[in-house]
C-alpha cells in the first residue's frame, strides 16, 4: 500500500504541476493529498517524511525563507554568468510588441485565443485601389525595358506613383495619405512586384523604414505638418541613411557622428548638431529630396541640458537633400535598376529641432528604428517573396505542362515533380504566412514575428526561384523579353540581404530576441539581476524565479504526457476539424518541447548561448516553423474544403513541422551536455520521431496539381498581375496554357497517336487531317490544334538578337 500511496501522490503532484495551479493552492492540494493518503498507508505520516515535505513547502511558499535558501544563490550565480546588457541591447529588446509567437514560445498555446483571430480583409477603398490604380501602374511597366534599356522606371510611371498616392500608403488621411492597412500594403506591393521588382522596391521604401513612418510615430506636430503632406503626394521623395561601409547588418555600430554645438542657421546662432556621415546602399538616395539619417550623438558641452551626460547614442534626424554639405546623387548598381546610392556629409550643421521628435528624442534612435523595421521585414520583403512564389507557381506549373520531352509533359517526370511540389508548398505557405503576419501587424509591431517573416519568406523565395530555373532550364537562362525567370533570379540577393542579412536574422535575431521578448519571465529576470539596487533586484528576481520554476516544471510534465500519448488528447481550437485536429496537437507537443529546451539552453549556457549561433538558430527555426504551421492552419480554415487545398496544406504543414522536429534533434545532438539533451529528447519523443517528411506519393500529387487549373492556382490569380496579351512575357505562357486546357483531350490523343506512328503526313496539318479521317479527333478540332501547336512552339522559344 505504501508504493500505491506514493504513486498516487506523484500523480497528484504531476496534475498540480501540469495544470499550473498557483503555488499556494497547489501546495495545499499536495499537503491535503499527503494527509488523506496517510489513511491508506500510515507510513506517509512518519516524521522522516512529513518534516522534509513541510520544509520544502515552507521554503517554496514563504519568501523570507525562499530567498536565502533558493533564490539568492541562483541570483548570484546568474549575476556572474550573464553579460551586462548595453543600452542599445535593452532598447532593441524593449522595442516593438509580441503576439501569437509569444503563446507558441510559452509551451501552452491558448487555442481559444487563436480561434478568435480572423484573417485580414481589404476595405472597399483598398480593393478598388488594387483593381484600378495598381493594375493601371502594372500595365505601364515592362521590366525587361526597365532593366536593360531605361535603367530606371519610365517617367510616366514615376509620375503615376506620385499622383496616385503610392508613396504615401501608410500616411494618415489628414496629411493626404492613403492610410491603408498592413495587409493592403502587402497586397499592393505583391501585385506590383509580380510585374516589376524595380517598381515594387521603389514603392516599398517610402512605406517601410523611412522618414514617413518615423515621423508618424515620433515626429513633432511641426515636423509632421512640414513633411507628411509632401511625402503623401510625392512632391517629397524620401530615403533613409542607416547602413555604411563599416556597418551593414550591425547597424548599431555606425561610425557616423553628430556633435551638439552652437552654429549659425538662417542668420541666427542656435544649438544644433555638426554631422559627419558616410552612408552606402541607400535606396532612393539618388532621387531623394529628404534624407533621414541615423548617427551617434555626443554632447560634450551639455548643451542639451544634462551636464552629466555626454554620449546619447543613436539618434535620427531629417534633412532636406539640398541642405549645404550633403553630397547625394551617385548610383550603386545592386543588380536591379531601382535607385540606390551613397549619401555623404562633412561638417553639416543642422538645428537641434531637426532631430525626429525634437531634442527629447535625442539618443532614442535605435528603439525608433527597431520598431519601424517591422514594415520592411513584415510587409515589404515578404510581399516581394510571396509575389515570386505565386507567379512562379502559375507560370512554371503552366510551362511544365506545355513543354514536352520524351513525348511527355516535363511536369510529369518525378524528378521535376520533386521541384514543382516544393514550389507549390512554398507558394501556399508564403500566402498563409503573409496573411497571418499582416494580421499581427494590426496589433502593433511584433519584432520577433517580423524577423521570422523576413527570413523565412525570402528563403522560400530563393528555393522557389532556384527550383523554377531547374524546371524551365535553357528557356530561363536566355535573357530577353520572353524570359519570365532571369530577372527574378537576379533579384534574389537583394531580398535576402536588405533589412538585415538572412544569416544574421536567423542565427542571432529570431531566437535572440524571441527568448527575451517571448519568454514569460526571462527578460524581467535579467533586468532584476542587473538592477543597481541589489536588494530590490533580489526581491523582484525571487518572485519571477519561483514562477519560472513553475513554468518549467509544468512544461516538463506536459511534454512527458504528450510525448507518451503523442499529444492525442491535448487541447485544440474549438473550431478544429478532422483535418486540423492532429496538426494542432503536434504543435502542442513541439511548443512545449521548445519551451523546455529553451530553458535548458538558457540555464546551462546562459549568456554564452548568444555566441552559440548554431544552437540558437535551431531553436529559432523551431519557433518560426510553429508560427508558420499556425499560419497554414488559419489560412486553410478560411477556405472551403477541397481535396486540392487539403493536399497543399497537408504537404506544407508536414514540411514545416518536420523541419521543426529535425531542428530539435539537431540541437540535442550538438548540445554540450549530451546526456541532458538526450534526457529531454527521450521525454519529448519516447517513441521516436512524430513526423516524417512528405513522401513520394505527396510529391507526385502536388507535382501533378501545380499543372492543373486547381482552386489554389485560381486563388492566387488576384494576388498577381496577369494579362491576356500573347506577346507579353507572362501573358504568352498563360494564354498558351489556357488554350491547352481547352484542347487537351484532342491534343493528348493526337500526340500519343503520332508517337506510335498511327498517323501519317509530311506536315502537322497533314497528320492532323489523317487523325481526323481515322476518327481519332473530330474534323472541327483540326484548326484549333494547329493554332495551339503554333502557340506552343512560340511559347518555348527564346529571344535572339542581331547584337548585344
Amino acid at each position: 500500500m505504501f508504493l500505491l500511496s506514493i504513486i498516487l501522490l506523484l500523480v497528484v503532484i504531476s496534475v498540480v504541476i501540469y495544470r499550473r495551479i498557483p503555488l499556494p493552492l497547489g501546495s495545499a492540494v499536495v499537503a491535503l493529498a499527503w494527509f488523506l493518503l496517510g489513511f491508506l498507508s500510515p507510513a506517509l505520516w512518519s516524521l522522516w517524511l512529513v518534516i522534509p515535505l513541510a520544509a520544502v513547502l515552507l521554503i517554496l511558499n514563504v519568501p523570507a525563507l525562499r530567498r536565502p535558501v533558493l533564490s539568492k544563490p541562483v541570483y548570484q550565480v546568474l549575476g556572474k554568468a550573464m553579460p551586462s546588457m548595453s543600452v542599445t541591447e535593452r532598447e532593441a529588446l524593449e522595442a516593438g510588441t509580441t503576439w501569437w509567437e509569444k503563446d507558441l514560445f510559452s509551451g501552452r498555446p491558448d487555442w481559444h485565443e487563436f480561434a478568435q483571430i480572423g484573417l485580414p480583409q481589404l476595405s472597399d477603398e483598398e480593393q478598388s485601389f488594387l483593381d484600378n490604380e495598381v493594375t493601371e501602374l502594372c500595365a505601364m511597366l515592362n521590366e525587361y525595358e526597365i532593366h536593360h534599356h531605361l535603367k530606371d522606371l519610365p517617367p510616366e510611371a514615376w509620375q503615376f506613383l506620385k499622383d496616385k498616392g503610392f508613396l504615401g500608403l501608410i500616411i494618415p488621411k489628414e496629411f493626404g495619405g492613403r492610410d491603408f492597412s498592413p495587409y493592403a500594403q502587402s497586397r499592393i506591393m505583391s501585385k506590383i512586384a509580380s510585374r516589376s521588382g524595380t517598381a515594387a522596391v521603389t514603392a516599398m521604401v517610402p512605406n517601410s523604414l523611412g522618414p514617413g513612418e518615423l515621423l508618424m510615430k515620433y515626429g513633432t506636430d511641426e515636423q509632421k505638418q512640414r513633411w507628411l503632406p509632401g511625402l503623401a503626394d510625392g512632391s517629397e521623395i524620401p530615403c533613409f541613411g542607416l547602413t555604411g561601409p563599416e556597418a551593414g547588418s550591425d547597424a548599431g555600430s555606425i561610425p557616423d557622428t553628430g556633435i551638439v554645438c552652437k552654429g549659425e542657421f538662417e542668420g541666427k546662432e542656435v544649438v544644433g548638431l555638426r554631422l559627419n556621415f558616410s552612408k552606402r546602399w541607400i535606396t532612393l538616395a539618388p532621387v531623394a529630396t529628404v534624407v533621414g539619417l541615423a548617427f551617434k550623438l555626443h554632447d560634450p558641452e551639455g548643451l542639451l541640458g544634462d551636464k552629466n551626460k555626454s554620449d546619447y547614442g543613436i539618434t535620427c534626424a531629417l534633412l532636406p537633400a539640398s541642405h549645404p554639405g550633403i553630397e547625394i546623387g551617385k548610383r550603386h548598381h545592386p543588380g536591379s535598376p531601382f535607385m540606390n546610392g551613397p549619401v555623404k556629409g562633412k561638417d553639416v550643421f543642422i538645428p537641434v529641432d531637426w532631430i525626429i521628435g525634437g531634442a527629447p528624442m535625442a539618443g532614442r534612435g535605435w528603439r525608433m528604428l527597431i520598431e519601424c523595421l517591422g514594415a520592411g521585414r513584415g510587409i515589404s520583403l515578404p510581399a516581394l517573396a510571396t509575389a515570386s512564389g505565386e507567379m512562379l507557381y502559375r507560370t512554371v506549373g503552366a510551362y511544365a505542362r506545355i513543354r514536352r520531352q520524351f513525348n511527355t509533359e516535363v511536369g510529369k517526370f518525378e524528378g521535376v515533380q520533386e521541384a514543382t511540389a516544393d514550389i507549390a508548398c512554398c507558394a501556399y505557405t508564403m500566402e498563409a504566412f503573409r496573411q497571418m503576419v499582416t494580421k499581427g501587424l494590426e496589433t502593433g509591431a511584433p519584432s520577433v514575428m517580423t524577423a521570422m517573416a523576413k527570413y523565412h519568406a525570402t528563403e522560400m523565395m530563393r528555393r522557389v526561384v532556384n527550383h523554377s530555373m531547374d524546371v524551365v532550364g535553357g528557356r530561363a537562362i536566355q535573357h530577353g523579353p520572353r524570359n519570365f525567370l532571369a530577372l527574378p533570379y537576379q533579384s534574389v540577393p537583394v531580398a535576402i540581404t536588405v533589412e538585415g542579412a538572412n544569416i544574421l536574422t536567423r542565427s542571432l535575431m529570431i531566437f535572440g530576441q524571441g527568448a527575451m521578448r517571448c519568454h514569460p519571465y526571462l527578460f524581467e529576470e535579467l533586468q532584476a539581476i542587473q538592477a543597481e539596487d541589489q536588494e530590490k533586484g533580489l526581491k523582484d528576481f525571487d518572485k519571477l524565479f519561483i514562477r519560472h520554476l513553475g513554468h518549467l516544471f509544468s512544461n516538463v510534465a506536459r511534454v512527458k504526457v504528450m510525448g507518451i500519448t503523442r499529444a492525442r488528447f491535448s487541447g485544440v481550437p474549438e473550431n478544429a476539424d478532422d483535418f486540423s485536429r492532429r496538426w494542432y496537437q503536434r504543435i502542442n507537443l513541439l511548443s512545449s518541447t521548445l519551451a523546455v529546451t529553451s530553458d535548458l539552453a538558457l540555464g546551462i549556457l546562459g549568456g554564452d548561448l548568444k555566441r552559440r549561433e548554431l544552437l540558437s538558430a535551431r531553436l529559432g527555426d523551431v519557433h518560426s516553423q510553429l508560427f508558420i504551421a499556425c499560419s497554414i492552419l488559419k489560412y486553410h480554415s478560411a477556405h472551403a474544403r477541397t481535396d486540392e487545398e487539403d493536399a497543399h496544406a497537408d504537404y506544407a504543414l508536414r514540411y514545416a513541422l518536420y523541419t521543426a522536429q529535425e531542428a530539435l534533434y539537431d540541437f540535442y545532438r550538438n548540445f554540450p551536455m549530451g546526456w541532458l539533451a538526450c534526457a529531454v529528447k527521450w521525454i519529448a519523443f519516447p517513441l521516436g520521431r512524430i513526423l516524417s517528411k512528405p513522401d513520394d506519393h505527396a510529391i507526385r500529387k502536388l507535382g501533378g496539381l501545380i499543372m492543373e487549373d486547381n482552386p489554389v492556382r485560381k486563388a492566387f490569380r488576384p494576388f498577381v498581375y496577369e494579362n491576356d496579351n500573347p506577346e507579353d512575357t507572362i501573358g504568352r505562357v498563360e494564354t498558351t496554357y489556357q488554350m491547352l486546357l481547352s484542347v487537351e483531350p484532342a491534343w493528348s490523343t493526337f500526340v500519343k497517336a503520332q508517337a506510335k506512328g498511327e498517323v501519317t503526313g509530311e506536315t502537322l496539318e497533314d497528320r492532323l487531317k489523317d487523325a481526323a479521317a481515322k476518327g481519332l479527333i473530330r474534323e472541327e478540332e483540326v484548326p484549333k490544334l494547329k493554332e495551339y501547336d503554333a502557340r506552343r512552339y512560340d511559347c518555348i522559344l527564346t529571344d535572339a538578337f542581331d547584337k548585344l
